[in-house]
């Protein structure tokens, strides 16, 4: 089980993406992709941080004529970093935008926590995300 905090926009009209899970824990996909995994989350101003300090730690690498070893050691600690503070990231860029933390829900994955969240809050069964069964017909 992982654990996910749960937010919510109150601003938007369309009720699939009221709502935003976002996993507890270590990022894979911001630990490769950096300011890609900024870029698709909508983090703007992160992605070009991200951007600017990578460019940095490599100039500054360059400059100071470090050895291979030594570039990838610093160049792996700055992933790990991004990879272990993305979504701390994440869920700030949400609250800067506005949304409610609304709940910390522990589920299989994203899906299975945002309906999770939805039937433990009974008002809210109107704004439940379709499950696929639903979308095809199935239930």
């Amino acid at each position: 089980m992982r654990v996910y905090t749960i937010h919510h926009d109150p601003m938007s009209a369309d009720a699939e993406s009221e709502f935003f899970a976002v996993k507890e824990g270590f990022s894979w996909s911001a630990l490769v992709f950096t300011a890609l995994w900024a870029l698709w989350h909508r983090m703007w101003l992160a992605a070009l941080l991200l951007l600017a300090t990578g460019a940095a730690l490599e100039f500054a690498l360059t400059i100071s004529g470090a050895d291979d070893i030594a570039a990838l050691s610093i160049g792996l600690g700055y992933s790990l970093l991004v990879g272990y503070s993305a979504n701390d990231w994440r869920r700030w860029a949400l609250a800067r935008r506005g949304m409610a933390l609304m709940g910390i829900i522990a589920a299989a994955d994203e899906e299975t926590a945002l309906h999770r969240y939805v039937d433990r809050n009974p008002g809210l069964a109107s704004r439940r995300p379709a499950s696929p069964d639903q979308v095809l017909g199935l239930s």
